[in-house]
């Protein structure tokens, strides 16, 4: 009798505010069954779940009281996983609020903020008990594997970079009428993202004005979902432009049209800000911390993380000197993180758990 074909389950956790780790799952989960094709002979069958709370209104194909589940005992979650992923051969789950599977249990782990600071979503109680048991972990950097083994306890992770979008390669920058209709300045820094401690947006408002006095024509444009703590920091600065989440599809656009792009942040996984700004030939300005001088190396202009050094950084940066050999370097590193090597990475991982 001919065996089935192993089946891939790839699970994720729909959300209305999508951020770099939606941006990574939709990367490798569109990819995967080319991926698995490309570096294993056998035939595989392939399926996606993406839950959703019991009244979410959210795209999804599967309903789970999800905050229940990210509570619920270590017990409960093997019970919950063996009826979600009965057939499979692997499953990877993406968010580690789902229940483990007992069937190739894959996850992946950006980063250990959840345990590193307090402002960020609490950790799953489960979670480090799961992924000490997972059959495979992957890492998005060798920073994020170091946190990983070091705080969590994790036994050889797998680093898989992040990919770059296609869209964000060589990216025009937005005419004039999308930058009437968005309310973009013409000239600007550009800080896209989040706003918790880590982001580090105190020592960015502390270096703005240093900023702002020598480059009076340069304007901060802050974008990413409302949040107080950046409308505290930024609301009435002068040279500053708050403009909210900003539709996915002028988002490339967005990054060519800066002068320079920041990211000042204390800790990053793996920091896609960064890495998308360098493909579309912006400069970047980023702190010397956590995975971003993984990945930005040395195509970048990486500075301490205070305001007087962001300062510094933003003011070489804008100073008048030929940046075209950094930029250079910049899209040639860029253009070496791709979601099909991503996606490619992880196939060979499901395919050597099958």
């Amino acid at each position: 009798m001919t065996p089935a074909a192993p089946r891939l389950t790839i699970a994720t956790i729909a959300t209305g505010a999508p951020m770099g780790a939606q941006a990574y799952q939709e990367q490798v989960a569109s990819r995967a069954a080319s991926a698995l094709a490309a570096v294993d002979d056998r035939e595989w069958r392939y399926r996606r779940l993406v839950f959703r709370s019991m009244r979410s209104e959210l795209d999804g194909n599967r309903r789970l009281p999800l905050g229940r589940v990210a509570r619920a005992s270590v017990g409960q979650r093997r019970a919950l996983g063996r009826a979600i992923y009965g057939g499979d051969a692997v499953s990877h789950r993406m968010n580690l609020e789902l229940p483990p599977s007992p069937h190739g249990d894959v996850i992946t782990i950006h980063d250990v903020v959840a345990w590193r600071f307090p402002d960020e979503s609490a950790a799953v109680p489960a979670a480090i008990e799961e992924a000490r048991r997972a059959a495979a972990v992957i890492c998005v950097s060798e920073f994020s594997a170091h946190e990983a083994v070091e705080l969590l306890g994790i036994s050889e992770p797998h680093v898989v970079h992040n990919g770059v979008d296609p869209r964000f390669f060589d990216a025009a920058p937005l005419d004039a009428a999308a930058r009437r209709a968005h309310g973009l300045p013409e000239r600007y820094v550009l800080h896209a993202g989040g706003a918790t401690r880590r982001k580090n947006l105190e020592a960015l408002a502390e270096a703005w004005p240093l900023v702002h006095r020598e480059r009076p024509e340069l304007e901060l444009l802050l974008a990413g979902p409302p949040h107080p703590t950046r409308t505290a920091l930024f609301d009435g600065m002068p040279g500053t432009r708050l403009v909210g989440r900003l539709p996915d599809e002028i988002m490339p656009g967005l990054v060519a049209s800066a002068e320079v792009v920041v990211v000042p942040s204390l800790y990053e996984g793996f920091g896609l800000p960064a890495l998308e700004a360098m493909a579309a030939n912006v400069p970047v300005v980023a702190a010397a911390t956590s995975s971003l001088p993984e990945v930005v190396g040395g195509a970048g202009i990486l500075v301490e993380p205070n305001g007087a050094a962001i300062a510094g950084g933003l003011l070489d940066a804008t100073g008048g000197s030929d940046l075209g050999p950094l930029v250079s370097a910049g899209r040639a590193r860029a253009g070496e993180f791709t979601w099909e090597r991503c996606a490619e990475a992880h196939a060979r991982v499901w395919a050597a758990l099958a």
